[in-house]
Order: C-alpha cells, then sequence, then structure tokens
C-alpha cells in the first residue's frame, strides 16, 4: 500500500493527518483585515450622520479618517467599537462581528474627549485600565508604556496636575498598554506641542512597523500626509474619497517662470499637460508618473523656441489641496 501522507506507527495513514493538513491550511490563509465595515448607516432623528461608509483597514497599515466638522468621522469610529448601534451595515473588527466584546480586546482606543480621575496618579491610571480589560500587563511593561508616551518621569504624579498634552499622552498610553492589534485614535495631537506630535508619529510609525493597524482621526492634514498608507475622506456621512495617497495625490505639477513665450512655445507647454498661467507664471498638470524625460525635453523645446527659462519647480499637489477640491465639488463618492 502506498501513502502519500503521515502514518502512523503500524505504518497505516495517521488519523491525525486531516487535522495537521486543515491547520496547515488555515496557516496559510490570509490574515483578515483589522476592521472591515461595509453600508454603515445612522440617522438621529432627521439628520443623517452616517450614510452608506465602507472601508477595511489592513493589518500594519495606518488609515486616515478626515473630513470637515460634521462629516460623520467620530460617528464612524463609535459604530465600529460598538459605542453607537447603526441602523445598517455590518462590522468586523479582527475577523471577528462588532457586536462580540471579544473582537474588542485587543483594540486600544483614544477617544476626542477623556478625563481619567485627577485623584489617581498617571500609574494607577494604566493598573486600572489594565484590570478593566482583563490582561495580564506585568508593571516592568506599564511603565515602558509610560516611557513610550514621555511620561516616564510623570508615573507617580497625580493626574489632576497634567496639563491638557500630558493628559493626551497619558490617554495614548492608555490606548497603548494593552498590547492592541488595532488602534483607533480620534484627534491624538489636538492638545500636543510640535514636539508632541513628531513624538506621536514616530510612535505610529513604530506600530505600523510591528504589524498593528492604526485608524487615525485627525484635523491636522499634514500629519495625515506624513504617516497615513491611506486615506478615506468623509462629507456629509458618506465617502467622498478613498485611496492611497499616491493615488489621491497623483497629480503632478511643473510651475515655470518664463519670459518670450510665444504662440508656439505656449502650444508645447499646453501639449504636456493641463495649462494656467499668470503673467510669467505657468502651472503644468502633468501625469501621475511622468516618465523621466518628459521635463528636459520641455525645457529643452521652450529654450529651443527662444524662450528664457528663470525657474522650474516640480510640485505634487497636497493632500490639503486635494481635500478642499474634493469637499467644494461636493465628493466624487467613490
Amino acid at each position: 500500500m502506498v501513502t502519500t501522507g503521515p502514518t502512523d506507527r503500524a505504518g497505516g495513514p495517521s488519523l491525525d493527518a486531516p487535522l495537521d493538513v486543515a491547520a496547515r491550511l488555515l496557516a496559510e490563509l490570509p490574515r483578515s483585515p483589522a476592521v472591515w465595515c461595509s453600508g454603515l448607516r445612522k440617522r438621529y432623528g432627521r439628520q443623517t450622520a452616517v450614510d452608506g461608509v465602507s472601508f477595511t483597514v489592513g493589518r500594519g497599515e495606518v488609515l486616515g479618517l478626515l473630513g470637515p466638522n460634521g462629516a460623520g468621522k467620530t460617528s464612524v469610529i463609535k459604530i465600529l467599537l460598538g459605542l453607537v448601534r447603526p441602523d445598517a451595515g455590518e462590522v468586523l473588527l479582527l475577523g471577528r462581528p462588532g457586536q462580540d466584546p471579544l473582537a474588542r480586546a485587543r483594540v486600544g482606543y483614544l477617544p476626542e474627549l477623556f478625563r481619567y480621575q485627577p485623584w489617581l496618579t498617571a500609574a494607577e491610571v494604566l493598573a486600572l485600565h489594565v484590570r478593566l480589560a482583563g490582561v495580564a500587563v506585568p508593571a516592568g511593561e506599564r511603565r515602558e508604556c509610560l516611557s513610550l508616551v514621555g511620561l516616564a518621569d510623570r508615573a507617580g504624579d497625580r493626574v489632576g496636575g497634567f496639563s491638557k498634552g500630558m493628559q493626551q499622552r497619558l490617554g495614548l498610553a492608555v490606548a497603548l498598554v494593552g498590547r492592541p492589534e488595532l488602534v483607533v485614535l480620534d484627534e491624538p495631537t489636538s492638545a500636543l506641542d510640535p514636539i508632541g506630535r513628531a513624538d506621536v508619529r514616530d510612535l505610529l510609525l513604530s506600530l505600523r512597523a510591528r504589524g498593528v493597524a492604526v485608524l487615525l482621526n485627525s484635523h491636522l492634514i499634514g500629519e495625515v500626509e506624513r504617516v497615513c498608507d491611506r486615506v478615506v475622506i468623509l462629507d456629509k456621512g458618506r465617502v467622498a474619497a478613498a485611496g492611497t495617497l499616491t493615488e489621491l495625490l497623483g497629480r503632478r505639477e511643473l510651475r515655470l517662470r518664463l519670459d518670450g513665450v510665444g504662440a508656439q512655445a505656449e502650444a508645447r507647454l499646453a501639449a504636456a499637460g493641463e495649462l494656467t498661467r499668470s503673467g510669467g507664471s505657468f502651472t503644468v498638470t502633468l501625469p501621475a508618473e511622468p516618465d523621466a524625460t518628459t521635463v528636459p525635453d520641455l525645457v529643452a523645446d521652450l529654450v529651443a523656441l527662444g524662450v528664457r527659462v528663470h525657474a522650474v519647480e516640480p510640485a505634487r499637489i497636497s493632500l490639503e489641496e486635494r481635500l478642499l477640491g474634493i469637499l467644494r465639488a461636493g465628493g466624487d463618492h467613490r
């Protein structure tokens, strides 16, 4: 008899073989996204706060949630975390249904508005939240968490004497102390100075490097642009645009200061891309990924046509410009 799988001691097919194969196949399956939501809807009276929102956050990905005040960002976050019941839609957190309490066991959360008991020390706040989460985190690891957010030397100080920025740092420590696989941060840098914002940026990058997923809601567009892999833009409760920064900021611009631009030279500029002109300043919108020779060839042709080239400045549209363009246009709702 010929066997192709594991055998038992008697030489026959092992009864454990199907289990071994199943375990191997399960191990090879891709992990579920950290966040998966589809068709989320929520109304408060006549006001629709969330209208058909769908997106995912991959493992080890930082996703930014952007939009104006009242766009539905915080409502979406509360739905994901089970703090608000949606009128429609589905949520999976770390592969489990969102309504399952176990789905939130490995989720760290920093709300936009929070307050800790002022009579507790920073170390006691972490100890309390570890107990509430039901996880075993040694005291040394809790101290490391405070050190990570810059509060190592304030562990024994009462929270009532903390500045807003220090409380914000403590909130980050609370979100991270339970060894989360997903971290949800609602305006994490709102009370921080530039050094604090840089610290949070480094912290988010380190979380991504460790494979922790991050959902970041922030009004600081520059911070989102620095750390996020993808962005979801909400407007009036709907997804107005979504994609990687490369996809959303695909347009590249070439800004030139020129003299002596005649009809032929202007036609040559227009052939390179969408052209706008203000006196001697010209802006050409190039394809998302122009050929390496596009700009040198354009400049050479302009010089050959007698144009004096004073400045050539490549640029990419900023996330702020893209966001304002989407909101002013009413959103493309992709």
